[in-house]
C-alpha cells in the first residue's frame, strides 16, 4: 500500500474523529498523516502493517496502541495531554501534545507493532440504550423470560444492558443506581411505542446471556480491561466512565462470549417454548465478510421461520446504512424489518424518525 493511501487513510480518519466530537484525535491524526507523508516516526510505525488492518481500522488500531501506553504510565509526557488519564488537551493548541506523540511512537516500536494486529474492540456502551429501547419494544410481557444473543459481543459489556440506566428530558428506565447511567439518550420526544414499553416493563427477565466474538475480550482481566479503554478516544471523558460502570456491572452479572464467528455461534441457537429468544448486534457488521453475513441471515431466516406465539424470536440491529445515518432496526418473527430509530455511531443521542422537526 502506497505511504500517501495511507496517509490518505489516517487523514479521513482525523476528520472522522473530529467530526464525531474528539478533537483531540481529529488534530492529532491529521498530524500523523502528515508525518507519514514525511516519513516521519509514524510511518515507521504502520507502514508494513497496512495489510494487517482493513483501511479504516489501521488509524484507530494504532491510536489505541499509543493511549494504552499512556494509561499503563508509559508514556508520562503524553499522559499529560490526555484527559483520559488527568492530563488537559487545548484543541487550540494541539501542537502541545504532538511532540510527546512522537516521543511515544519512537520509544514502543514492539507494543505498537502488537496493538497493529489486534482488532478494534470498542463495545461501546452508549450504543445500549437503542438495544434496550428496542428490546421493550420486542417484549411482549413483563413475564416473558428472555433469551439474549449477541453477534460481534467484544466483551458482552452490552449483554448486560437491562442494568443500566437511561434518562432523557421527562423519560427514565432502568436501575436508579446502576453504575452506568446514560443521559440524553434522545434528541426531541421519546417516541410512544418507547413510553409505553417502558411502564408495561419496569424490569426485564433475561435467563439466558450469549455472545461471540472471532476474538473475545476477557473484562474482568487487566488486559481486557485495558484493551476496551484503549479503544475510547481520550477526550471523551464521558465514554470512559460509562466503560468503567459497565466493567463493575460485568464483575456482578455473569455473560457468556465464545470464540466463534457469528454463523457458527447461531446455527447452534434454537428457539425455545416460553421465552422470547433475542439475537442482536451493534455496529459489527462491517467487520464481517460478505459470505460469512449471507450465512448469518440464513440462520436469521431459519429463526424468524420457526417463531411462534410461544416461542418468539426478535432481531435487533444498530448498523450503519449511509454516511453517519446509523439505524436500528427490529424484525419481530417473521414481520419484515422495521426502523426504529438513527443515532450517531456511538450511540448518544437517538432519534425517533416519525420524531416532528
Amino acid at each position: 500500500m502506497p505511504r500517501e493511501h495511507v496517509a490518505q487513510v489516517f487523514s479521513r480518519q482525523a476528520e472522522a474523529c473530529a467530526r464525531l466530537g474528539s478533537p483531540l484525535y481529529g488534530a492529532l491524526l491529521a498530524r500523523a498523516a502528515q508525518d507519514i507523508r514525511d516519513g516521519g516516526p509514524c510511518a515507521g510505525a504502520v507502514l508494513g502493517h497496512e495489510d494487517s488492518a482493513p483501511d479504516d481500522a489501521l488509524p484507530l488500531r494504532f491510536m489505541a496502541a499509543v493511549h494504552s501506553l499512556a494509561l499503563t504510565g508509559r508514556a508520562p509526557a503524553l499522559a499529560g495531554h490526555l484527559p483520559s488519564t488527568g492530563g488537559t488537551f487545548d484543541p487550540e493548541r494541539p501542537e502541545a501534545a504532538w511532540p510527546a506523540l512522537l516521543e511515544t511512537v519512537s520509544g514502543h516500536p514492539e507494543w505498537i507493532a502488537d496493538w497493529l494486529t489486534r482488532p478494534p474492540q470498542t463495545n461501546e456502551v452508549g450504543r445500549a440504550h437503542l438495544l434496550v429501547a428496542g428490546l421493550l419494544y420486542a417484549v411482549p410481557s413483563a413475564q416473558r423470560p428472555i433469551r439474549l444473543f449477541e453477534l460481534g459481543s467484544s466483551a458482552g459489556l452490552n449483554l448486560r444492558a437491562e442494568q443500566f440506566r437511561y434518562s432523557s428530558d421527562d423519560f427514565a428506565w432502568g436501575p436508579v443506581d446502576s453504575a452506568v447511567q446514560l443521559t440524553g439518550t434522545w434528541e426531541g420526544p421519546v417516541p410512544d411505542w418507547l413510553r409505553t414499553g417502558a411502564q408495561q416493563h419496569q424490569a426485564l427477565r433475561i435467563v439466558e446471556r450469549r455472545g461471540c466474538d472471532p476474538t473475545p475480550i476477557d473484562p474482568l482481566s487487566s488486559d481486557g480491561a485495558l484493551a476496551l479503554r484503549a479503544y475510547v478516544w481520550p477526550d471523551q471523558v464521558a465514554r470512559m466512565r460509562r466503560l468503567d460502570g459497565a466493567l463493575a456491572i460485568a464483575a456482578k452479572v455473569p455473560a457468556t462470549v465464545e470464540a466463534a464467528g457469528a454463523a457458527e455461534f447461531l446455527s447452534a441457537v434454537d428457539l425455545e417454548p416460553g421465552t422470547l429468544t433475542v439475537v442482536w448486534h451493534s455496529v459489527m457488521q462491517q467487520y464481517v465478510g460478505a459470505d460469512e453475513w449471507a450465512l448469518v441471515r440464513r440462520e436469521l431466516d431459519r429463526l424468524a421461520a420457526s417463531a411462534t406465539e410461544e416461542a418468539g424470536f426478535a432481531y435487533l440491529s444498530f448498523e450503519p446504512r449511509e454516511g453517519d445515518a446509523f439505524r436500528l432496526t427490529l424484525r419481530d418473527g417473521a414481520e419484515p424489518e422495521r426502523l426504529l430509530a438513527t443515532a450517531r455511531p456511538h450511540g448518544l443521542p437517538a432519534r425517533w424518525p416519525d420524531a416532528p422537526e
